[in-house]
């Protein structure tokens, strides 16, 4: 129940923090890499950092922990690694030319 509880606090701050199109999907049956992987958008490269930032925030204050992050140095696709889910932030921009939907299945 550890995960169901991680996935609520990471949508929770996403919202909070006001991401845009949120996307959640199940990849336990395709990939053993995570059960979950979420994608997210902010409006401007200062979004996507400040989503990231309180979303790595909110997940230690709740005890649990962030395996790594990456891509924050250009703000354009922040990846948080939270073991069993994977969040990706993106600028709009970055979303639109990478298409994660299509790879997880939308």
């Amino acid at each position: 129940m550890a995960i169901k509880k991680l996935l609520d606090i990471v949508l929770t701050s996403l919202n909070d923090s006001k991401a845009i199109d949120i996307d959640l999907f199940d990849v336990k049956k395709i990939t053993n890499m995570s059960d979950y992987i979420l994608i997210a958008s902010g409006n401007s490269r200062r979004q996507v950092n400040a989503l990231a930032d309180k979303l790595i925030q909110t997940v230690k204050e709740n005890k649990f922990e962030t395996l790594g992050v990456e891509g924050k140095a250009e703000g354009e696709w922040v990846l948080v690694d939270l073991g069993d889910i994977i969040v990706h932030i993106m600028h709009p921009r970055s979303r639109e030319y990478y298409q994660l939907e299509k790879l997880w299945g939308k």
